[in-house]
Parts: C-alpha cells; sequence; structure tokens
C-alpha cells in the first residue's frame, strides 16, 4: 500500500500508523496541516473493509479539516484520527488509554476530539494518558449541538440566496442519517415549522424523530428520490455521486456529513443543475468551533460559542455570493477561501 501515491495524500505532513498488541489497539493518525497551529480534528472508530480504506478515508479528512479550521477563522491546523474496528466490540478503557499514549508521542502537533463512534467519556479515557484531546466533558463538552446549530443556519443561508427569504415554514426538507447532530438539527427544523422526511439503517433512530419531531419515515435508498426543497447528507460520506446526481429533486444540498462529494467533478455537476450545495466543511464547522473556544485564553463561555457559530451563516452567503459571480461551484469558492486564509 503506497501512502505516497493515493490519490487523497496531498502532502500530509505525517502518517503514523499505531499498534498496541494487548489491547488490539488498530490506528491510523493523519496530520494536514499545521501552517495555522497544531492540528485539531476528531478520532473516528469504524470497522473498515481493510487497511487501503481506513488510510483513504483518514487522509481526505484531515485535508478537510485543514480547510474547515481555516474557513472557520480557527487558529488551527487540521488531523485526524481513526480506531480500526466495530465499536460494539472493542471498546474498553485499556484501548482508548493506549490510544491515548500515541498521542502524546506526537507531542502536540495533533489534537484529538470525538467524531463517529466516540464520545466525550472516551476522549475522557484518552486524557488519562495525555493532554493533547479537546472537546471534554465539564469544558466545551458535546459538539453535537453546535455541529446542529449550523447545519441549520447553512440551511437558512442558503434558502436566503436562492428565494430571497430564509424562513423554514413548509419547506420540505430530507434528512440521511439519525444520528446525534442530526437528530439536533431535526429539532431546529422541526420548531422553524420545516416538514421532515427522514430515514436511517437504524429503526430506533427513525422511530425516535418520526415521534418527536412528527417526520415521515423514508426507506434508506428512496431519500434521493423525493420531492423536497432540501437534501441535508448527515449520514456517512461520498452521497453525492453518479448515481443519486441524476435522482435528486432537491434545489438545494446542505447536511452535516463530512466529503459529502465522492469527486469534486460532482460539484460542478450540482451547480450545473442549478442545485445549491453548501461546502460540507464549512455547514458543519459548529463542533470544531464550540472546541476551539475550549481552548480560549478567557476559558469556555457558550454564549461566545453560539455567537461565532453564528458566522457559519455569513461564510456560506459569501461563498455563494463569490460562486454565483464566478461562475464558479461553491466547493471550488470555498476552497480558495481555505487556501487564502491558509496562506495568508
Amino acid at each position: 500500500m503506497a501512502i505516497f501515491n493515493q490519490a487523497e495524500f496531498d502532502n500530509h505532513e505525517q502518517v503514523v500508523f499505531c499498534t498496541d498488541e494487548a489491547t488490539g489497539l488498530k490506528a491510523i493518525i493523519a496530520v494536514h496541516n499545521t501552517n495555522l497551529g497544531p492540528a485539531v480534528g476528531g478520532c473516528r472508530m469504524w470497522d473498515y473493509s481493510d487497511d487501503a480504506a481506513a488510510v483513504y478515508d483518514v487522509l481526505r479528512l484531515a485535508k478537510g479539516m485543514t480547510y474547515k479550521n481555516a474557513v472557520a477563522r480557527l487558529p488551527f491546523g487540521g488531523g485526524k484520527s481513526v480506531i480500526i474496528g466495530d465499536a460494539k466490540k472493542i471498546k474498553s478503557e485499556s484501548l482508548f488509554r493506549a490510544f491515548g499514549r500515541k498521542l502524546e508521542l506526537l507531542g502536540g502537533s495533533y489534537f484529538c476530539a470525538e467524531d463517529v463512534n466516540i464520545t466525550c467519556g472516551d476522549v475522557a479515557l484518552m486524557n488519562k494518558e495525555t493532554d493533547y484531546v479537546l472537546g471534554l466533558e465539564g469544558k466545551s463538552g458535546n459538539p453535537s449541538p453546535f455541529t446542529a446549530l449550523g447545519t441549520f443556519l447553512g440551511i437558512k443561508a442558503a434558502l436566503k440566496h436562492q428565494r430571497g427569504d430564509d424562513n423554514l415554514v413548509g419547506v420540505k426538507v430530507a434528512v440521511q442519517g439519525l444520528g446525534a447532530v442530526a437528530f439536533s438539527l431535526c429539532q431546529y427544523l422541526h420548531q422553524a415549522g420545516a416538514q421532515l422526511f427522514v430515514t436511517d439503517i437504524n429503526p430506533d433512530a427513525i422511530a425516535k424523530v418520526v415521534d418527536k419531531f412528527n417526520a415521515t419515515a423514508v426507506p434508506v435508498d428512496e431519500i434521493y428520490d423525493l420531492d423536497v426543497d432540501v437534501y441535508a447528507p448527515c449520514a456517512l460520506g461520498a452521497t453525492i455521486n453518479d448515481d443519486t446526481m441524476t435522482r435528486l429533486k432537491a434545489s438545494i444540498v446542505a447536511g452535516c456529513a463530512n466529503n459529502q462529494l465522492a469527486e469534486p467533478r460532482h460539484g460542478e455537476a450540482l451547480r450545473q443543475r442549478g442545485i445549491l450545495y453548501a461546502p460540507d466543511y464549512v455547514i458543519n464547522a459548529g463542533g470544531i468551533i464550540n472546541v476551539y473556544h475550549e481552548t480560549a485564553p478567557e476559558g469556555y463561555n457558550e454564549a461566545n460559542s453560539k455567537q461565532h457559530v453564528e458566522g457559519i451563516y455569513d461564510t456560506l452567503s459569501e461563498i455563494f455570493a463569490r460562486s454565483e459571480s464566478e461562475q464558479k461551484s461553491t466547493h471550488v469558492i470555498a476552497d480558495e477561501l481555505a487556501q487564502e486564509l491558509i496562506n495568508a
């Protein structure tokens, strides 16, 4: 497996493979860029099909964090980590403490936070071995509600740009994936008067959202075909691809999932179809913004964090306007903005 020839390799500063025989830990840490500060990004636990899939995922996620932190105007570089395995089977205190010791060896080039299948409690176990973690309970805590808030505001910004009005009453939103962030997003959307259509691989997650927010349940593969205003991808990435592109009837794609475009060309394909895309790492930056405020000199302040997250609305509005003016896809404009900030 040649790392340097990987399509997702983008001059990453470090790619570290971690193992621990006693606990069965198998993990990869990728530091993409530290121009703006130490790399910060979550740890994902996933049962990858093979090691190559894990490498591909961590490389692209680390690069995404560089851009996300830059566009959010945070003094952080970009990094990510993955622990390979089934979260329902391999989680243990000893495993997370072993991973914490691996983080300690990096000396602060990378700070870890929670991500898919990793909780604040898991991060607290890492913290027993290292201080290079963020998102701890009693400090910034669970970032999910802030990611949801940013995504909700991003949907409103997209509506405002497209229609001149960000009122959500009666707006039809298809939400794919109903994890912690998406659940909070559904709550925001429901309270704002949106009509929800939801799906997930977990029937219990669907039932909960249907019950609490009067949502309509949809089979997993039919979410793309709905005649809705907004498609909100909130599960894993690459759901905008050759197969789904022609099926989408929504005029806006705006959700909290990472790496929503299977390939960069799909961003331009959305633009050609007149579908407004909210670049994923811009709209879902609320969580990392909240984590940043844990490091603020004055200490964590929730009100300051929320005010910072509200800036996602303005950042997306700027990206949408530049996209229209320059006739470039929104994901290209977002990348250019990120590079401008990193280079500066």
